[in-house]
């Protein structure tokens, strides 16, 4: 099967991108994070070039100019890697199910929430490397850094070691996720089809309080439907918050039709 290249040594001349130059680093938390090859240990796979584990563990806070960094370019290449070897382990699974159906468990096993749960599983937020103001507000359990970070350690194991590699570690982490029954449905996809097949306007959140501190922040929201009752939820996030909402209203909203 084809496979990307690793990328070639380092040669003389101007530092590349990812890898910076002294001065050009912000402050970072000295032996905060822990030993990378440690997480080689747990992914199951020696890099043969650990710089690429490095830039993948190297959070944007900790350089000076954020855009230029490979840990943002190893995470826009593991989303794509996960959603293709999702995308196939799905066809495998479920190979009678129609296109519709697959398309909702992929976005259940890649969106953001999925991600951060396999990275606490392997305890990915200790080998983060962050700046002092991301250590402080609890950066290491953040869900969309884990998500993050876990996006570009598959991009690294993919230029590393090629599609078997990232195949191997996203099968050993998905493989007893994807066996559910039924597809999962966003319940406020559910909500809103409820809605518009009884003609009613579309469901309204509402954004109610926003408290806690920065690494731990709490939303509350609220749902309504013209007509109907109300329900309120509260979560780590607004799109959380909403979708605990959407299902506090479709208990409700089902109860009532209940006789």
């Amino acid at each position: 099967m084809a496979r990307v290249a690793r990328p070639a040594a380092e040669r003389p001349g101007p530092a590349r991108s990812g890898v910076q130059a002294p001065g050009n680093e912000r402050a970072e938390v000295e032996g905060a994070a822990a030993d990378p090859e440690l997480l080689a240990d747990l992914l199951g796979y020696r890099f043969r070039d650990r710089r690429l584990l490095r830039d993948a563990l190297r959070h944007p806070s900790v350089i000076a100019t954020p855009h230029a960094t490979q840990y943002e370019r190893l995470e826009f290449l593991g989303d794509r890697v996960l959603g293709l070897v999702i995308a196939e382990l799905l066809l495998r699974r479920f190979p009678s199910e129609p296109e519709g159906h697959l398309a909702r468990r992929l976005a259940a096993h890649v969106r953001r929430d999925a991600l951060a749960e396999v990275a606490q599983v392997i305890g990915l937020g200790r080998f983060l490397m962050l700046s002092r103001g991301e250590e402080v507000g609890g950066g290491r359990a953040k869900a969309g850094t884990l998500a993050d970070c876990l996006e570009a350690v598959i991009g690294a194991l993919y230029l590393d070691g090629g599609l078997d590699v990232a195949a191997r570690f996203i099968h050993a982490r998905w493989e007893d996720r994807v066996g559910q029954r039924h597809p999962p449905r966003d319940p406020k996809t559910t909500l809103q089809e409820w809605a518009q097949g009884r003609g009613l306007p579309l469901p309204r959140y509402e954004t109610l309080a926003a408290e806690g501190p920065d690494h731990a922040p709490a939303f509350t929201v609220s749902v309504t439907i013209e007509g109907q009752p109300g329900a309120s939820a509260v979560g780590a996030s607004k799109r959380v918050a909403e979708r605990a909402a959407a299902e506090a209203l479709l208990a409700i909203l089902n109860g009532a039709s209940k006789p």
